[in-house]
């Protein structure tokens, strides 16, 4: 039995964690709240944000956490043109269409990593990412602490631009009803590709502060997008801080799947209870019961 210390360590460790693959879930669920598309190339929008934050290190020497703004401006506008040149002419097929469409553009970035970067892991080294920041018996990556302050801030920061400005309340009509929002003079298809927009900068800082903590590589996207979808479904749709609370849940439970099962079945836990949630309350388990 593993003593006291080492079991706070690990559920604290999982829990910020969860924080930060919150930040990256909330782009997945702005953009499936307002497009309903389940962006299957999220994942890959996250792996873009690791590769630009270790390039940014590289070619500016400044430390890529100083330099966030600069990597959720590259990623987004990476998808500034995937929206306009394929989304936006599918969407009158519907969401299907989309769906398989970013299914492919997946596939296209992961094998445009292994030819820029080659198939071999990386990590942003930086020297806070081995030290270990210790309060009580509770011992945590400084990295896990830094990434979760960050997450929480640009999080918080999100909720008051989808509550209290006028882009969030034409988002939250879009996210509504779509054609009643068009009718009102709500420019839907401008929304949508700023919230797409939005939603793959989120992933990118999220990809920088992951690329801070692990490795990395062109392929790591697809298990990023499995939490993100669990994070979403825990959530709830659309719900800004739900997403929040379910990644701090996702990672309380992965860290106690790891403690009591083995490391090696963390997502195994973090996947059962996605279908668990999925099977019995799809709009979500912190999702607001309708009347």
């Amino acid at each position: 039995m593993p003593d006291i210390g080492t079991v706070l360590s690990t559920i604290v460790s999982g829990m910020l964690l969860g924080g930060m693959l919150a930040l990256t879930a909330l782009g997945l669920s702005i953009v499936l709240g307002v497009m309903r598309l389940v962006n299957l190339a999220h994942g890959d929008f996250l792996v873009a944000g690791a590769y630009a934050g270790l390039f940014f290190l590289k070619i500016t020497g400044v430390d890529p956490l100083l330099g966030l703004p600069v990597i959720a401006f590259f990623v987004a506008a990476l998808a500034f043109p995937l929206y306009r040149l394929l989304l936006a002419p599918l969407a009158e097929r519907g969401a299907e269409a989309q769906m398989m469409t970013m299914f492919a553009v997946s596939i296209i970035l992961e094998n445009a990593f292994v030819l820029g970067f080659s198939a071999d892991t990386r990590s942003i080294e930086r020297d806070y990412a081995t030290l270990p920041l210790t309060l009580g018996p509770v011992t945590v990556p400084l990295i896990y602490v830094i990434g979760f302050a960050i997450a929480v801030t640009l999080i918080l920061a999100v909720h008051w631009l989808i509550s209290r400005t006028r882009f969030g309340r034409d988002l939250r009509a879009s996210a509504i009803d779509a054609q009643a929002a068009e009718t009102l003079g709500v420019d839907v298809k401008r929304v949508q590709m700023v919230t797409f927009a939005l939603g793959a900068a989120c992933a990118g800082v999220g990809g920088t502060l992951i690329g801070a903590a692990f490795q990395f590589g062109p392929s790591s996207g697809a298990a990023y997008l499995l939490n993100s979808l669990a994070i979403v479904v825990l959530g709830g749709l659309g719900n800004v801080l739900g997403t929040l609370v379910g990644g701090l849940l996702l990672g309380f439970l992965q860290s106690l799947g790891g403690l009591t099962l083995g490391d090696g079945y963390r997502d195994l836990v973090g996947m059962a209870l996605f279908l668990l949630v999925l099977a019995f309350r799809p709009d979500g388990f912190l999702a607001r019961r309708r009347s």
